[in-house]
C-alpha cells in the first residue's frame, strides 16, 4: 500500500472512530460524515438519519452498518448526480471512501448484495428483541408515574434516552426497507406499525409537541395547552381541504392546515406559527384562570386578549387612513374567526423575511389576504387564494413576498455598500412610510407589478455620485441629507429658544439693566428674530425633502410650502414693520410702532395659546375634540405635521409637571450663569473695542480696521457664545445627578453596601424574600403573640432557605466560594422539631466561644442575658445549642438516659433566674470540650468501635454535668437522680444508645458539631469580592419596591433573545495555553487574576491547588472543565449561555416548590418537603413549566457556515446545546441548487437543537426569498431569527452579557411591571440595570466600568423618572414583544443610517405610543471593553452611530413632536450629548484661534495696554467651564453621586481620588476627542461603520505603528495643532502676567494637546519598555516606507493605509467642506512672516507674496530630493549632479539673506513655523480633490509630502517617549499606574506584564 492510501487509510479510520465515541480528545461532541451532510441536498435530513443510525450500528452488525451507508450514497447520487451542489462531491468521495473501509473489515468473499433486504428484515427483528421494545416503555412508563417527587429522575432520564436511541434506529430502519422493498412480510408490517405508533416522539419539535404528542414531555398535558391546541380545531363550518394534503394523525385538522392550503404557506411555517399560537393562547389562559383537567376550553377572554395584541397595529393603521378593517365590528368577530384572524396575521408575519421591516406594508397584505379567506370560508371545499397562485400550486413567498424582496434588495444593492448618499436610495422606512398613504392601494391585489413602487433602480456605476441614468423611485416622506442642519431643522425650537434668550440677555446687558422705552423696543426686536428663524426652518423644510417631493404626500408638501410662504411674508413684514419704526423720531409714537406691538402681542399670544393646547396633556383631549371643526385641524396642520407615527405623544399632567420643573431649574441656572459670568463682563470691553478707531495692524488688515474691529469682537465673543450653547448639558448633567440620588436612596438603592450590613440583617431576609419574590401567601390572623411571629418567622425561614441555599449552591458551582464557605453559608431546612429558626453557620460562628466569655465574666444572671441578647446572633447560637442538644440526646438515648436529659432540661428551665448560684459558671469549657466530643463521635458512620466510643463520650459528659457543672440541690427530684445514680454504677446507663441514622438529625448533629467547634469569625464570609457584590445587591433588591410575583402557572412567558456572530464561543486549550510576545497565555493571566477562583475550580474537579497544566492532558473532562471555567471569565458565549439558563433554573425551582397549589400553600408543603428541592431539576412537571414560560434562542447567523467549514465554534455551539436542553439555536443557510443549468443560492432559517446524540436535529427550516442581509448585520441576525422566539416578552441579551441565579428569581417580578402604571400608556420595554464586570482588570476598564455605571444606573434612572425619555440603548432591556412583533421588531436595520441598530427600537416604540420604564432591582452582569484601542474603536462607533442619528428621521420626528421640555430632555441625552462634546472641544480651538489672531495681528498688546480688556471675567469663566467639561468632571458628577449611593461616603471618595492618581482625567479627554472626531466626521462625510472591538484580555503590548494608524487623525493632527497655536501664542502674544500669566490660560489646551498626543502610549502595557520601544522604532519605519501594492493592507505598508484613511471624502459638499476647513491653516504663514526681522514694518501684500515664492522653491528643493528613483535610473549621474547643486544654491541663498539683510536665526525657525501649517493645508486641500489631483499627475508629490508629514509627525511623538524609556522606573510606575485596583486585591500583574518564563532576547 502507497504512503498516501496508508494516509487516507488512518484519516478515515480517525474518522469514523471519533464519529463512534462522539467526542474529540477534549471530549467535545465531533461531527463526523453524518453531520456534515450537504445542505444543498434536498433530502439531507432523511441521509443525515441514516448515517447516524449506521454509525450507532457499526459495532453491533457492520453489514447493516454497510448497507444502510450505500443506501445513504445512492440517495445522494439520485438527488444530484452530477454533484454540482456545493459540498456534494466531497460528500460522497467521503462517504465512499466510508464505504470501503466497511468493506475491507468484512471477512469472506464478495458481497451477495441481493440478501441485503433480507438481511434487514432479519436485523429488524434481532434489534427489536434484543433491545425488546415493549417492555423498555412500560418500564420507562412505570418509572415515570412513580417519579413525580422521588428520586428516581436520572433513572428515568437514562431510560428515556435509551428508548429513543432505539426507535430512532428503529424508524431509520423501516424507511430504508420500505424505500427498498415495498412488499414486505405482513408480520413485519404489524411490528413496524406497532413500533411507529411509539416513535412518535422522535419527531422533533421546539416547546410543544404539536404533531406528535410526547410522554416524556407534561407540556402537552397542561389543561391550558390543550385547550389551546383543541380551539384551533373547533371551527365549525371550515371548509375541506383535498385527501392527499397531509395531516398527522396525532392531530386533528385545524385552521393552521386550511391557511396552509389555500394560501401555500411553507410547512414548516405553518408548524412554527402553531406552536406560536398555541403558546400565546395557553399562557394568556394561564393567567386568567386554572381550567378544569377533563374538558379544557379555552376562554373567550384569552382569545380576545391575543387578538387585541396582536392586530392593534392594523386597526390602527385601518384608523389612521380611514379604511373599514376587514371585521364589520369588533363585537361581531366571533372566538373562532379571532383566532382565525391572528393565524392568518402571524403565518404573514412569519413567512415575510426582511418585509418585517415593513409592518404597515403586512397590514397591507393581511388587510387583503383577510378578504381573500371570507370569499374563500363561503366555500364548502377550500380553494386556493388567487394572490398566491403558482404553476404547481400555491406559494405565499414567491407570488407575494419575493416581489416586494426583489425592489428592496435592488435598492439595497445600490447603496454602494453603505457608501452612497441615503438620499440615492430608498430604505427599509421609505418602503414602510409608502403604506402610510391611501396611494399605497394603487399597488392593487394581487401585486401590479409595473406600479412605480416596484420599480428597480439601474445598478450604481463605480462612481458613487452618480447612477446610471434617472430610473429610480424617490424617498418618502424625509430625505437624510449629510448636514450639521439636521440639528437646526430637528430641534429648531431648542435653537430658536436659545438664541431668543441670548439676545434678550444681551439687550439687558447692554443696556445696563435699565428697564424704560429704550429696552423695550430693544427687547422687541426679538419678534423679528423669531420670524426669520423659523423661516429659516422652513426654508430647510424645502431643502430637505429635496428627493422626495415626487413620492410624498400631496397635503405633506402642500404644508411645507404653506409655511415656506407664510414665514416668509411675515419675516418681511415684521422686519419692515420693526424697522420702520426704529426710524421714527419718536418710535413710541409712531403708527408702525403701535400696528408692530398689537401683531406681536396678538401672535404671541396666539402662539402662546396653540403651545398650551398641543403640548400639556391636559389639553390633548379637548383639542382631540375639536378635530372635526376644519379651522383646527387646518391650525393643528400647520403647525405639526400628522404622522402615522408619533401621534398622541403626550404623558400624563404629573410626569409633565416633574419633567417641567426639573428643566425651570436647569434653564434657571443656565440663564443666571450666562447672564453674571459670560455676557456682562463683555459689555464694556466690547463698547471699549468698537470704539478704538486708531489701532495699528502688523498685517495688511482686509476686515477688521475699517469695520469696527469685528474680528477682534468676534475673537472674543467667540469662546463665550461656545460656552453658551453648551453649559445647559453642564447644569442638565449636575441636576440629574443629584436628583438621580435622591431618586436612588428613595428606592431603597445602596442600603446594603457592605458584608457587615448582609450579617447584621440576615435575619430580615426571609420576611422581605417572602413579601417580595414569594408567591403570596394566604394571610393568617395574627395575634400579635410572640408564638404567633415566632411561628411567621419559621415559616419565612422555611420558604426562604431553598432559595437561599441553592444560590450558595450557584456560587460554589461557579468557583466564587470554597467548599467550608459553602458549608457555613448554607442555611437549614428548619424543620418544625426546634422551636426556633435555625441560620447559617457564618452568622453563629465562634458565638458560642463568645458567649461563654461573657458567662464567665458575668455577675448575674440578668447582666448575663442582657449582654448576649446584645448580640442577636450571639443568642440566636445559645438557644439554638440549648436546644439542639435537648433534641439530639432525646433521639439517640432511651430509657434512664431520655428521663436524665428531660430532668436536666427542666431544672435548667426552672432555675434561669439563678443560673451563676446553681450552675459552675466556670466549668463551661469542659462541658462545651465533652458535647464536643460526644458530637464529632455521632457525626460519623457507626462503627463498633465508635459505638463504644460514643457510650462513653456520653456518661464523661454525665459525670461533668453532674458532678461538676451542676450546683442544685438533687433532693428535689431525689427519686429521679438516684434511678440514675443507680444505672450509672451498674453499667447500664447509655448502653442502649442508638446511633443517629435519620438524615436530618445527622445534619444536625453535624452543625452542632460546628457550632461548638469554629473558633474564628465568619465575618469575612465571603472573601470573593464579586460574591460579596452579588449577595449585597440581591439582598438589598428584598427591600426595594417590586411587583408581588406570581405563580409560575400564572407568570407572563418570555423569551431570552442573543445575536451572535462570529465572536469566542469557548477557549479552546490550545488557545489558553498560546502564549504572547510577554510569555503570557490567556491561562497564566486568568490564574493571577482570579487566584481564589482558580484555588475553588481546582478543589471542585478534584486537583490539588498547586496543579499544573500539563496534569489535566489526562482527563478529558477535565480538560473540557477547565476550558468552561477559563470561558465564564472571559466575554464568551459560553458565559452568556450559562447566565441566561439561570432563567430556566430559577422557574424550575420556583415551579417545583409550587407543585402543591392548594388555597393554603404553607399547610399544603409539609415543612420537609418545602425546603428540600434535591431532583427538582429532574421533575417533569417543573420542567416542563419552565419550559412553557421561558424560551432561549440564540441567532448564530453563520453557524451553518461554520459546521461546513467545521470551525471549532460549530463545535462548542453544538457543545453549548448538548450541554443545555432548553437552548435553541437559529442560523441562516446556504443552500446551493441548480436553475436553468446555473448554480443558485437558496437561504433558509433554520431553528436546531441537540439530539439524544448530541447532533443537531432540524426542527423548523424557512425558505427566505433571498439572502437576509440586506442591512446592517446585527438586526438583520435578529430579525431572522425572531420568528423562533415565543412569550408575551422578549428579553435582548448581547453575547458579552451575563446573569446570576439569584437575579433569575427576580424574573417573574420584573414581568409583572408590565401590568403596572408607569404613566398614561402601559410600558412596552422594562429597561434593567447592568453591572459591568470587567472593571476590575485595568485601570482603564475600571474608567469604562465606572462611566458605563453611572449611565446604566443613574443616568437612565432619570432618564425614565421625571424625564420619560429613555430609549433602549443595546442593554438587557425586557420588550413586549408581541407590541414591538407587530410594529417592525426590536432594531432597525436599514444600512449606515441604523448602525446603531439598538436605540431605533426606543424611538419606535416611543413614536408608536410605547411607554419604556427603568428598574433597578434586577441586574444583568455586562462585559465592556478592557484596552485603549478597544474603548476607542467602541466609542467610535458610537459616536457615529449618533452622527448617523442626527440624520434620521426618528429624530427628526421625536424632536419635532415632543413638547419643548421632553424635546430638550432628548436631545440633551442623545445627539445632543455629542454635539455639546464636540462644541467643548471647538471652544478651545475659537480661543486659540482667536488669540493667535490678536497676537499675530497685533491687535492684543495694543487692548491690554489701553485698556486691559484681554484678561475678563467672561473669557476666564469660559475656559474654566471648557476645561472641566474637558477633563472629564461633570462626566464625574453622576459617578461620584453614584458611589456615594452605593458605596458610602467615604469609599466613594477613595475611589475617585483613586481614579484621579490613576490619570482618569487623560482617559476623559483622550475620549473627547474621539467622539468628537468621530461624530462630526461621520455627519460631514459618513463613513460610520460596525467596529469589531474584540472582546479578549487586553495585556498585550500595542505597537507604535498600530497605535499611530489608528490615532493619527482623529488625535494627533489636531493635538500637534493645538500646540502649533500655542507655540505661536506663545512666541507673539502678549500677557500681563508673564510666564504664570500663559500658563494659566493656556494649561487646559496644553493639557489636552498633550493628552491627544500621549494617551495611546501612557495606557499602553510596556509603553515605556526600552526593548519593545526599539521593536516598535523598527515597525514603524518599515511600515511608513514600504511602498506596498494591490492587495496590501494598511497594517502592511503607509501608502495602503494613507488611501484607506481619504476613502470617507467622497462627495462633492465634502470636499468643499474639507477645503474650508483647511484654509485655517494658512493664517500661521500670513501672521507670521510680518512679524520677521527681515521685513520691519512694511504691511504690504508683497511680503505676503514673498513668502508664497519661498515656499515654492522649498516645495521644488523637496521634489528634486525625492525624485522617483524608477524614473531616473538612466539618468543617475545627473541627478545626483542637480541634487547637488540645488543644495549649495539653497545653503548659499540662506547664507546671503542672513549676511546681507535683516533675516536672523529665529526668523528662519519662524519660518518653518509658519510654512509647517501652510504645507499641511496644501495636503489636506490636495487629499480631498484626490481625483483631480490623479488627473493633473501630481497625486505621487502629493503622496511623497504625506508621508515626509507623518514621519515628522510621528518622530515628534516617538522622541519624547524613547526618552522616557531610558528611565525602568517609568515603565514600573506605568505598569503601576495601569493596574493599580488588580495590585490593590494581590494581583500579580508584574508577572504578566514580564511573563512567567521571560523572552530571552530581552
Amino acid at each position: 500500500m502507497s504512503r498516501v492510501e496508508h494516509l487516507w487509510e488512518r484519516l478515515v479510520r480517525a474518522a469514523l472512530r471519533s464519529e463512534r465515541t462522539g467526542t474529540d480528545a477534549y471530549g467535545r461532541p465531533v461531527v463526523g460524515i453524518a453531520g456534515n451532510v450537504p445542505s444543498s441536498l434536498a433530502n439531507n435530513r432523511d441521509i443525515d438519519e441514516i448515517l447516524r443510525a449506521a454509525d450507532e450500528i457499526q459495532d453491533e452488525d457492520p453489514n447493516i452498518s454497510r448497507i444502510l451507508c450505500e443506501h445513504a450514497y445512492s440517495l445522494a447520487q439520485n438527488l444530484d448526480p452530477n454533484s454540482e451542489g456545493r459540498g456534494v462531491l466531497q460528500f460522497k468521495t467521503g462517504l465512499m471512501s466510508v464505504i470501503k473501509q466497511k468493506l475491507a473489515k468484512r471477512e469472506g468473499g464478495a458481497i451477495d448484495r441481493s440478501q441485503d433486504i433480507a438481511r434487514l428484515q432479519e436485523f429488524y427483528r434481532l434489534y427489536r428483541e434484543k433491545n425488546n421494545v415493549v417492555k423498555l416503555r412500560e418500564e420507562e412508563m412505570k418509572l415515570r408515574d412513580s417519579a413525580a417527587f422521588s428520586a428516581n429522575f436520572s433513572e428515568l432520564e437514562k431510560k428515556t434516552v435509551k428508548r429513543k436511541r432505539v426507535f430512532a434506529i428503529l424508524k431509520v430502519l423501516r424507511s430504508v426497507l420500505v424505500q427498498l422493498s415495498p412488499e414486505l412480510p405482513e408480520d413485519l408490517k404489524r411490528l413496524m406499525d406497532s413500533d411507529e405508533d411509539m416513535t412518535e416522539d422522535l419527531i422533533a419539535y421546539n416547546i410543544i409537541p404539536l404533531d406528535a404528542p410526547s410522554t416524556a414531555n407534561r407540556i402537552g398535558n397542561f389543561p391550558e395547552v390543550v385547550a389551546a391546541i383543541s380551539a384551533l380545531s373547533d371551527f365549525r363550518g371550515l371548509p375541506e381541504v383535498p385527501q392527499d394534503f397531509a395531516i398527522p394523525s396525532a392531530r386533528k385538522y385545524d385552521i393552521f392546515d386550511f391557511l396552509h392550503y389555500a394560501f401555500g404557506f411553507q410547512k414548516d411555517n405553518v408548524s412554527n406559527q402553531r406552536e406560536h399560537v398555541v403558546h400565546l393562547l395557553a399562557n394568556e389562559q394561564s393567567q386568567l384562570v386554572k381550567l378544569e383537567a377533563s374538558d379544557p376550553k379555552l376562554h373567550e377572554a384569552a382569545v380576545e386578549n391575543v387578538f387585541k395584541k396582536s392586530l392593534d397595529n392594523y386597526s390602527k393603521w385601518c384608523n389612521y387612513l380611514g379604511l373599514q378593517p376587514v371585521w364589520s365590528s369588533f363585537d361581531a368577530v366571533g372566538k373562532e374567526k379571532k383566532l382565525l384572524f391572528v393565524s392568518l396575521y402571524f403565518l404573514i408575519w412569519g413567512e415575510a423575511a426582511n418585509i418585517r421591516f415593513l409592518p404597515e406594508c403586512l397590514c397591507y397584505i393581511f388587510h387583503h389576504m383577510a378578504r381573500e379567506m371570507d370569499e374563500i370560508l363561503k366555500q364548502r371545499n377550500a380553494q386556493r387564494a388567487n394572490s398566491c397562485v403558482t404553476e404547481t400550486g400555491a406559494s405565499f413567498l414567491v407570488q407575494v413576498i419575493s416581489p416586494l424582496y426583489d425592489v428592496v434588495a435592488a435598492e439595497a444593492m445600490n447603496n454602494g455598500n453603505g457608501k452612497a448618499p441615503h438620499s440615492s436610495w430608498r430604505n427599509y422606512d421609505d418602503f414602510n412610510e409608502f403604506f402610510w398613504s391611501l396611494r399605497c392601494f394603487e399597488l392593487s391585489w394581487p401585486w401590479r407589478r409595473n406600479a412605480p413602487f416596484f420599480q428597480k433602480p439601474k445598478p450604481r456605476t463605480k462612481i458613487l455620485l452618480k447612477t446610471s441614468g434617472n430610473q429610480r423611485q424617490g424617498k418618502t416622506s424625509f430625505v437624510e441629507h449629510r448636514t450639521f442642519l439636521h440639528l437646526y431643522h430637528s430641534f429648531h425650537r431648542l435653537w430658536i429658544f436659545l438664541i431668543m434668550m441670548f439676545q434678550g440677555l444681551c439687550v439687558l446687558a447692554f443696556n445696563n439693566e435699565r428697564f424704560d422705552s429704550k429696552t423695550l423696543r430693544d427687547v422687541l426686536s426679538l419678534g423679528p428674530t423669531f420670524v426669520i428663524m423659523n423661516f429659516m426652518e422652513s426654508v430647510l423644510d424645502v431643502i430637505m425633502m429635496y428627493g422626495a417631493y415626487a413620492t410624498t404626500r400631496r397635503h405633506a408638501v402642500s404644508r411645507i410650502f404653506l409655511r415656506f410662504m407664510w414665514y416668509g411674508v411675515a419675516s418681511v413684514f415684521i422686519t419692515f414693520l420693526y424697522v420702520k419704526s426704529l426710524q421714527e423720531r419718536n418710535p413710541s409714537d409712531s403708527i408702525f410702532y403701535k400696528v408692530y406691538l398689537i401683531i406681536i402681542i396678538v401672535y404671541g399670544g396666539f402662539q402662546v395659546f396653540l403651545s398650551l393646547l398641543m403640548r400639556i396633556p391636559a389639553c390633548h383631549r379637548l383639542t382631540n375634540q375639536c378635530d372635526h371643526w376644519p379651522l383646527i385641524r387646518f391650525v393643528k396642520w400647520m403647525r405639526q405635521e400628522r404622522y402615522y407615527v408619533g401621534r398622541g405623544m403626550y404623558e400624563r399632567t404629573t410626569d409633565f409637571i416633574k419633567y417641567t420643573l426639573f428643566w425651570l431649574g436647569v434653564l434657571a441656572a443656565k440663564f443666571l450663569f450666562a447672564y453674571f459670568l459670560q455676557i456682562r463682563p463683555l459689555v464694556e470691553p466690547t463698547r471699549i473695542i468698537i470704539g478704538e478707531n486708531n489701532l495699528i495692524y502688523s498685517w495688511h488688515d482686509f476686515v477688521s480696521q475699517n469695520n469696527h474691529n469685528a474680528l477682534t469682537v468676534a475673537s472674543l465673543w467667540g469662546p463665550v457664545v461656545c460656552i453658551y450653547l453648551l453649559d445647559i448639558y453642564v447644569f442638565y448633567t449636575v441636576i440629574s445627578a443629584i436628583w438621580g440620588f435622591l431618586l436612588g436612596a428613595h428606592e431603597h438603592l445602596g442600603e446594603i453596601r457592605s458584608l457587615e450590613s448582609v450579617h447584621s440583617l440576615f435575619e430580615q431576609f426571609p420576611s422581605a424574600f417572602v413579601e417580595t419574590l414569594h408567591v403570596p401567601l394566604q394571610d393568617r390572623a395574627l395575634n400579635n403573640s410572640p408564638d404567633q411571629f415566632a411561628q411567621k418567622n419559621k415559616l419565612n425561614a422555611v420558604h426562604f432557605s431553598p432559595f437561599w441555599n441553592e444560590i450558595v449552591k450557584n456560587l460554589r458551582e461557579e468557583d466564587y466560594i470554597t467548599n467550608q464557605e459553602m458549608e457555613l453559608m448554607t442555611m437549614p431546612k428548619n424543620s418544625w422539631k426546634l422551636p426556633l429558626v435555625q441560620w447559617p453557620l457564618f452568622l453563629l460562628a465562634s458565638k458560642i466561644f463568645l458567649a461563654k466569655d461573657i458567662a464567665m465574666e458575668s455577675r448575674d444572671s440578668d447582666e448575663l442575658w442582657e449582654r448576649i441578647c446584645k448580640d442577636d446572633y450571639m443568642k440566636y447560637a445559645v438557644q439554638e445549642c440549648f436546644y439542639s442538644i435537648k433534641y439530639i440526646l432525646s433521639d439517640v438515648l432511651d430509657g434512664e438516659g431520655r428521663m436524665w436529659v428531660e430532668r436536666l432540661y427542666e431544672d435548667i428551665e426552672s432555675r434561669k433566674r439563678n443560673f451563676h448560684v446553681d450552675f459552675q459558671v466556670n466549668k463551661l469549657s469542659l462541658l462545651i470540650t465533652r458535647l464536643t466530643a460526644v458530637m464529632g463521635v455521632l457525626k460519623e458512620a457507626e462503627t463498633p468501635d465508635l459505638q463504644k466510643g460514643a457510650i462513653k463520650a456520653v456518661l464523661d459528659l454525665y459525670d461533668v454535668l453532674r458532678y461538676d457543672v451542676l450546683s442544685i440541690n438533687l433532693r428535689e427530684n431525689f427519686d429521679t437522680w438516684n434511678l440514675l445514680s443507680k444505672a450509672r454504677t451498674e453499667g447500664r446507663l447509655f448502653s442502649n444508645l442508638k446511633w443517629p441514622t435519620d438524615p436530618e438529625l445527622k445534619l444536625q448533629v453535624k452543625r452542632l458539631y460546628s457550632l461548638l467547634t469554629i473558633k474564628d469569625s465568619a465575618s469575612n464570609i465571603p472573601k470573593n469580592l464579586e460574591a460579596r457584590r452579588r449577595l449585597e445587591f440581591f439582598t438589598n433588591s428584598l427591600f426595594m419596591r417590586m411587583p408581588r410575583a406570581k405563580p409560575v402557572r400564572e407568570m407572563m412567558s418570555f423569551s431570552v433573545f442573543t445575536p451572535y456572530y462570529s465572536e469566542v464561543v469557548l477557549y479552546s486549550l490550545s488557545e489558553l495555553q498560546k502564549k504572547n510576545e510577554d510569555g503570557i497565555s490567556i491561562l497564566f493571566y486568568l490564574q493571577k487574576i482570579f487566584p481564589d477562583e482558580w484555588k475553588n475550580f481546582l478543589t471542585r474537579i478534584g486537583r490539588d491547588e498547586n496543579a499544573v497544566e500539563s496534569d489535566f492532558a489526562e482527563s478529558e473532562n477535565d480538560i473540557r472543565e477547565l476550558r468552561f471555567w477559563a470561558s465564564y471569565r472571559g466575554q464568551t458565549l459560553a458565559r452568556t449561555v450559562r447566565g441566561m439558563m439561570y432563567y430556566r433554573k430559577a422557574l424550575m425551582l420556583q415551579s417545583y416548590l409550587e407543585r402543591l397549589s392548594a388555597g393554603d400553600i404553607e399547610a399544603a408543603i409539609p415543612s420537609s418537603d418545602a425546603a428540600d428541592t434535591q431532583g427538582f431539576e429532574f421533575s417533569p412537571e417543573a420542567r416542563a413549566q419552565a419550559d412553557l414560560k421561558f424560551t432561549y434562542v440564540v441567532t448564530c447567523q453563520i453557524y451553518g457556515k461554520q459546521k461546513e467549514e467545521q470551525k471549532p465554534e460549530a463545535t462548542d455551539i453544538a457543545l453549548l446545546m448538548q450541554k443545555n436542553e432548553a437552548l435553541r439555536v437559529a442560523f441562516i443557510d446556504e443552500v446551493e441548487t441548480l436553475k436553468d443549468g446555473k448554480v443558485h443560492k437558496d437561504f433558509y432559517s433554520k431553528l436546531v437543537k441537540a439530539d439524544i446524540n448530541g447532533k443537531d436535529v432540524e426542527i423548523y427550516s424557512i425558505k427566505l426569498p433571498g439572502n437576509p442581509k440586506l442591512g446592517e448585520g446585527k438586526p438583520e441576525n435578529q430579525n431572522h431569527a425572531i420568528i423562533f422566539t415565543r412569550g408575551n416578552a422578549v428579553q435582548t441579551i448581547d453575547m458579552n452579557q451575563d446573569n446570576y441565579f439569584e437575579e433569575a428569581l427576580k424574573m417573574r417580578n420584573l414581568l409583572e411591571e408590565f401590568h403596572h402604571k408607569h404613566g398614561i400608556r402601559p410600558p412596552t420595554i422594562l429597561g434593567v440595570r447592568e453591572h459591568v464586570f470587567t472593571g476590575s482588570v485595568s485601570s482603564l476598564a475600571s474608567f469604562m466600568s465606572n462611566q458605563e455605571s453611572s449611565f446604566v444606573t443613574m443616568g437612565q434612572r432619570v432618564l425614565a423618572n421625571p424625564l420619560k425619555v429613555r430609549m433602549h440603548y443595546g442593554h438587557p432591556d425586557v420588550f413586549d414583544r408581541v407590541f414591538h412583533i407587530t410594529r417592525g421588531g426590536i432594531s432597525k436595520a436599514s444600512r449606515v443610517i441604523n448602525i446603531s441598530e439598538d436605540i431605533y427600537s426606543g424611538f419606535n416604540s416611543t413614536l408608536r405610543q410605547g411607554n419604556i420604564t427603568h428598574h433597578e432591582y434586577i441586574q444583568v452582569g455586562k462585559g465592556r471593553d478592557v484596552g485603549l484601542n478597544q474603548i476607542a474603536l467602541f466609542e467610535g462607533k458610537v459616536a457615529g452611530g449618533n452622527g448617523e442619528q442626527v440624520l434620521s428621521r426618528d429624530v427628526y420626528r421625536l424632536g419635532r413632536l415632543f413638547d419643548f421640555f421632553r424635546m430638550m430632555s432628548f436631545y440633551f441625552t442623545t445627539v445632543g450629548y455629542y454635539f455639546c462634546t464636540m462644541l467643548t472641544v471647538l471652544t478651545v480651538y475659537i480661543f486659540l484661534y482667536g488669540k493667535t489672531y490678536l497676537a499675530l495681528s497685533g491687535i492684543g498688546a495694543q487692548l491690554q495696554d489701553r485698556a486691559g480688556i484681554t484678561d475678563n471675567t467672561a473669557l476666564t469663566s469660559a475656559l474654566n467651564t471648557q476645561f472641566l467639561l474637558q477633563i472629564g468632571i461633570f462626566t464625574a458628577v453622576p459617578m461620584i453621586l453614584c458611589f456615594i449611593l452605593e458605596q458610602g461616603f467615604l469609599r466613594a471618595v477613595v475611589s475617585f481620588i483613586t481614579m484621579q492618581f490613576q490619570l482618569c482625567s487623560v482617559f476623559f479627554t483622550f475620549s473627547l476627542g474621539t467622539r468628537t472626531h468621530y461624530f462630526g466626521r461621520t455627519i460631514l462625510h459618513g463613513g460610520a461603520g460596525y467596529q469589531a472591538t474584540g472582546r479578549g484580555f487586553v495585556v498585550r503590548h500595542i505597537k507604535f505603528s498600530e497605535n499611530y494608524r489608528l490615532y493619527s487623525r482623529s488625535h494627533f493632527v489636531k493635538g500637534l495643532e493645538v500646540v502649533l497655536l500655542l507655540v505661536v501664542y506663545l512666541a507673539y502674544g502678549y500677557n500681563t502676567g508673564g510666564a504664570i500669566g500663559y500658563i494659566l490660560l493656556s494649561i487646559s489646551s496644553w493639557f489636552m494637546a498633550l493628552s491627544w498626543l500621549f494617551a495611546p502610549y501612557l495606557f499602553n502595557p510596556s509603553g515605556f519598555e526600552w526593548q519593545k520601544t526599539v521593536e516598535d522604532f523598527r515597525d514603524w519605519t518599515n511600515w511608513l516606507f514600504y511602498r506596498g501594492g494591490i492587495g496590501v493592507k494598511g497594517a502592511e505598508s503607509w501608502e495602503a493605509w494613507w488611501e484607506d484613511e481619504l476613502s470617507h471624502i467622497r462627495t462633492f459638499g465634502g470636499r468643499v467642506m474639507e477645503t474650508l476647513l483647511s484654509l485655517r491653516f494658512f493664517i500661521f504663514q500670513y501672521g507670521i512672516v510680518y512679524k520677521l526681522q527681515l521685513e520691519g514694518n512694511d504691511t504690504s501684500l508683497t511680503v505676503y507674496g514673498l513668502s508664497w515664492v519661498v515656499f515654492a522653491g522649498l516645495i521644488l528643493l523637496f521634489k528634486v530630493f525625492t525624485f522617483s528613483q524608477k524614473v531616473s535610473v538612466n539618468f543617475q549621474l545627473l541627478l545626483r549632479f542637480v541634487q547637488g547643486i540645488s543644495f549649495l544654491m539653497a545653503v548659499a541663498g540662506l547664507v546671503a539673506a542672513i549676511v546681507f539683510t535683516n533675516l536672523t536665526a529665529p526668523d528662519i525657525f519662524a519660518c518653518i513655523l509658519a510654512f509647517i501649517p501652510t504645507g499641511w493645508g496644501i495636503l489636506s486641500i490636495a487629499a480631498a480633490w484626490k481625483p483631480m489631483m490623479k488627473r493633473l499627475g501630481l497625486w505621487k508629490s502629493v503622496r511623497s509630502i504625506g508621508r515626509l508629514y507623518d514621519a515628522g509627525m510621528g518622530m515628534l511623538i516617538f522622541i519624547p517617549i524613547a526618552l522616557f524609556s531610558w528611565f525602568p522606573f517609568v515603565s514600573t510606575f506605568q505598569t503601576r499606574l495601569m493596574f493599580n485596583q488588580a495590585f490593590s486585591r494581590g494581583l500579580e500583574i508584574s508577572l504578566i506584564l514580564a511573563g512567567n518564563n521571560p523572552n530571552s532576547g530581552i
